[in-house]
């Protein structure tokens, strides 16, 4: 995913929850006293990620500069024509005439490097928080890289090459793959499940492209989510999501599984799908559909599907820890909402600038979301639904991710 979608599904449940607060867990190795629980901000377009507290004010703590070797990857690219040709489709299309320079990012265990996706680059990078230099880097088949996840013990980094349909599985320690897997067309979302046993991939297919119409849904490829042994890399299932769709009546309607959450028993899966201003709620024990929540429209949003950023009408959703509430990002529609999960009433509309993705404070109090076109990060309380409080990032802030920092660090660059 990237700009948009590009921003999930069955026994993980929480899954996605996990796979926000894995720095967390997997930090307890660490001595905690050392650590400090923050929250980074990947900032696409610029290249840069900004660590701000993960509560309170979420006042910004440092800067991280992502692409120290820009000058030496930008001379492989301009000697490589195959290499140029995706770079400058990348810009043009996902990247909305922007290079993306940050799609993903988790912090180490022990707080002391950060690991980042680099779509433009077509790789993942490690970088030193102490010194801001590259510890390694493993570019990716194909030729752009997107969402991540870490494992439940912080040991290993999920990765998709989304023009090469392949999941790469690194040691976070090292770079070096210690697996991989296929995919359908264009993976996105990767998410372990909380005992680490399993891998589920969520493959978004075709979404910049301008064959949007319903009876042209066939075109965006092959849209599914592949579920692997987190061992061996095998393949358990796969789960298509246009089959439960087609049985509740909703033809019409994509099968490109965006953002998702899991409920905290791991029965439940909300998830969000192309073009639509709403969201799911699966069963993962019965395999179904079993509610469609639909939200308010903005008068001001053009329905033409062809002006929707990567296919994402809504693009980002959270869930409170108590599983209680759920926050959604209506990106297109420029608000976000915090959604009552056993009503589905939603709370008041509060209006963000194309928010594109939502996470959890690290109290568990707030939504946080991302607001693009505005270069903040906003935080919503999950009790009343209400505004807390803007802080201003860099320019298009997507991925927001908790992790951890040195108790002292204040930044490795601009």
């Amino acid at each position: 995913m990237a700009a948009f979608k590009p921003g999930h599904l069955c026994a993980v449940a929480a899954a996605l929850v996990l796979s926000v607060t894995a720095p967390a867990t997997t930090a307890q190795a660490a001595s905690g006293a050392d650590l400090r629980e923050v929250m980074f901000v990947g900032n696409n377009w610029e290249g840069t990620a900004d660590v701000i507290k993960s509560t309170g004010d979420f006042a910004k703590v440092g800067r991280i500069n992502v692409i120290p070797d820009k000058d030496a990857r930008m001379a492989e690219i301009n000697a490589d024509p195959i290499k140029w040709i995706y770079f400058t489709a990348i810009r043009n299309g996902v990247g909305e005439g922007h290079d993306q320079f940050v799609d993903d990012m988790y912090s180490t265990p022990d707080g002391r490097s950060v690991v980042v996706s680099r779509p433009s680059f077509a790789d993942v990078v490690s970088i030193n928080l102490a010194t801001g230099a590259i510890n390694w880097r493993f570019p990716v088949s194909g030729y752009r890289s997107d969402h991540m996840a870490v494992s439940p013990d912080g040991t290993r980094v999920a990765v998709s090459a989304s023009t090469a349909n392949t999941v790469h599985v690194l040691d976070i320690n090292t770079g070096k793959q210690v697996g991989s897997f296929a995919t359908g067309d264009k993976p996105h979302e990767n998410i372990f499940t909380k005992d680490g046993k399993y891998i589920y991939n969520m493959a978004i297919g075709d979404v910049n492209t301008s064959l949007d119409a319903p009876w042209l849904d066939w075109t965006k490829g092959d849209r599914r989510i592949t579920v692997v042994d987190a061992t061996t890399y095998k393949q358990v299932k796969i789960i298509d999501m246009r089959q439960r769709l087609d049985a509740i009546g909703l033809t019409d309607y994509s099968d490109a599984v965006r953002p998702a959450v899991f409920s905290p028993d791991e029965s439940k899966l909300y998830f969000q799908v192309s073009f639509f201003n709403g969201f799911f709620e699966y069963d993962l024990a019965g395999d179904r559909i079993t509610r469609t929540k639909t939200l308010p429209k903005n008068p001001a949003t053009n329905d033409d599907r062809t002006t929707f950023v990567n296919d994402s009408r809504h693009h980002g959703l959270s869930m409170s820890p108590d599983g209680s509430k759920l926050c959604v990002a209506g990106t297109m529609d420029d608000y976000a909402t915090v959604v009552n999960r056993s009503t589905l009433q939603e709370g008041p509309l509060v209006t963000a600038s194309k928010p594109y993705w939502a996470t959890v404070s690290g109290d568990g109090k707030d939504c946080v979301i991302s607001e693009s076109g505005a270069d903040q990060v906003t935080a919503i309380d999950f009790a009343t639904g209400k505004k807390v409080l803007s802080v201003p990032v860099g320019d298009h802030p997507q991925r927001v991710r908790l992790g951890h920092v040195a108790a002292d660090w204040t930044g490795t660059g601009s």
